[in-house]
């Protein structure tokens, strides 16, 4: 907000050539140690769905987890962005893809066979949507099988921030380090208003990109409210320090519940997501104390138990993560 109250004074040029925006282009080139294309949208999906249209082919199909957010959440938006490229949901445990599933899945959809299409890109969610992370090698090793086929591998970064901080390793080692072509850079679920970029690590993939981005009415005027939000997001490593506090409530979160009956942990939390069962009447007793959050159907629960979706984020104190632990506790 700080950022933001910083550039509304003065003129600056429109449609994102002003000098900040240009500025914030240079520092997504140092932040992966190379030159890249970044184009700066405000919403995820549509991060998500004009990534996936750069590469979209008649007849392509995208694989993706059966569970990811762009499978399942985004009104289906990246098929109508790509002109009708088809998603492929793989399923995997706890919401990661392994190469011997997306290979197997691939190979049904063979190579010049236009009967059953052909393959237009992977995508992969970091953090995963079930809280869970892919290591550097298991990236690596998914962007060979993409790569095998000639086609991306494209990240919902989402959460990127959260999956940097955990693994401790840099951007550029996250990304195309590990073979990822594509990258959808999340601001916006870790303190900014509605910032997100699409960054390209093979520029020469971004050729016509501004067209698309024009077309879904991402181009903005004031482009530079948007700049001003990575501004200040990325300076002083406020982004790694907002995600660090994230997940350190998240850690606080789940090492309460271990001790408390009737309350499993079936997938452990490796950022800011949480994903416990509840006994119903635990579940109730939040609720009424003024606590939100999703229910997920699950298999695995009996008739007294829930299956939820926990996130903590920049803003959780750790006195309200004691709180809903008090009133789980009863």
């Amino acid at each position: 907000m700080t950022a933001l109250s910083n550039h509304t004074s003065g003129f600056a040029t429109a449609y994102g050539v002003d000098p900040l925006s240009r500025s914030i282009e240079q520092q997504f080139n140092d932040l992966f140690e190379k030159e890249v294309a970044v184009f700066l949208v405000s919403t995820g999906t549509a991060a998500n769905s004009l990534a996936l249209a750069t590469y979209a082919k008649p007849g392509g199909a995208v694989f993706c987890h059966e569970d990811a957010h762009i499978n399942v959440d985004e009104c289906h938006a990246p098929e109508f962005f790509t002109a009708g490229n088809k998603l492929i949901g793989i399923g995997g445990e706890h919401g990661k893809l392994t190469p011997d599933a997306l290979r197997t899945a691939m190979d049904k959809v063979p190579d010049n066979n236009p009967m059953h299409g052909r393959p237009a890109a992977v995508s992969i969610s970091q953090v995963t949507e079930f809280g869970t992370l892919y290591q550097l090698d298991e990236i690596q090793a998914l962007a060979d099988v993409a790569h095998s086929r000639n086609v991306p591998l494209h990240m919902d970064g989402a959460r990127f921030a959260n999956a940097l901080v955990s693994l401790d390793v840099s951007p550029a080692e996250m990304t195309w380090k590990a073979g990822v072509d594509v990258l959808s850079f999340g601001g916006t679920k870790n303190g900014c208003w509605c910032a997100e970029a699409v960054v390209f690590f093979n520029p020469g993939d971004a050729e016509g990109f501004e067209y698309l981005r024009k077309r879904a009415a991402q181009v903005f005027s004031k482009a530079r409210f948007i700049s001003a939000q990575f501004e200040g997001y990325l300076k002083d490593d406020s982004w790694l320090a907002t995600a660090r506090h994230a997940n350190a409530m998240c850690t606080r979160l789940a090492d309460g519940m271990r001790d408390i009956e009737g309350v499993r942990l079936p997938i452990k939390p490796e950022a800011n997501e949480l994903f416990p069962v509840f006994t119903k009447e635990q579940a109730a007793r939040l609720e009424a104390a003024g606590a939100k959050f999703y229910d997920i159907p699950a298999d695995f629960t009996s008739e007294d138990e829930v299956f939820l979706r926990l996130v903590t984020c920049f803003a959780t104190t750790p006195e309200m993560v004691d709180e809903f632990l008090t009133h789980l506790r009863g």
